[in-house]
C-alpha cells in the first residue's frame, strides 16, 4: 500500500514541475510573439527546445516511479 503511495506521489511532484515550467515557457512565448511577431521563427525553435528539456525531467521522475515500483 505505502509503495503504490510512493509511486504515486513521485511521478505526481514530478510531472507538476514540467507542467508549470511548460505553461510559463509557453505564455512568454506567446508575450514575445505579441510584442515582435517578426522573431516567430526564432522564438518557436526556442520554445521547442525549452518544452523538451522541461519535459525531460518529467520522464526521469516516470524513470525514478518505475525504479521505485519494481524494485
Amino acid at each position: 500500500m505505502t509503495e503504490n503511495f510512493v509511486v504515486g506521489f513521485t511521478i505526481a511532484v514530478g510531472g507538476m514541475g514540467p507542467a508549470i515550467a511548460i505553461g510559463l515557457i509557453v505564455a512568454k512565448a506567446l508575450e514575445s510573439l505579441g510584442r515582435n511577431p517578426e522573431a516567430a521563427a526564432r522564438v518557436q525553435t526556442v520554445m521547442i527546445l525549452g518544452i523538451a528539456f522541461a519535459e525531460a525531467i518529467a520522464i526521469y521522475s516516470l524513470v525514478i516511479a518505475l525504479i521505485l515500483k519494481f524494485t
